[in-house]
């Protein structure tokens, strides 16, 4: 006797990958100074000064590599946003 077919259903098109988002919409991975250039739209340069500066998001260092940690940069613009709105 033949075994039935398991019917298999497609996944949604527009259903993002659950491997490739942590929380807030943000990369499950840490991310380079190249990404928090793109996110903030700001030259390469002025993540390296707000390093220099300890002005920017906190980064940590792997060997010679500079990386962020995505939810501390959510962090970071939050509390960014909060400071704005009590100043205001």
């Amino acid at each position: 006797m033949a075994r039935p077919k398991l019917l298999e259903l497609p996944e949604p098109p527009d259903r993002p990958d659950p491997r490739a988002i942590l929380r807030e919409g943000l990369p499950d991975r840490y991310l380079t100074a190249d990404d928090i250039a793109v996110i903030f739209k700001v030259p390469k340069e002025t993540v390296y000064q707000w390093r220099r500066k300890h002005t920017g998001p906190p980064g940590f260092r792997i060997g010679k590599y500079i990386r962020y940690d995505p939810a501390a940069v959510h962090a970071y613009v939050t509390e960014r946003m909060a400071d704005d709105r009590t100043a205001a």
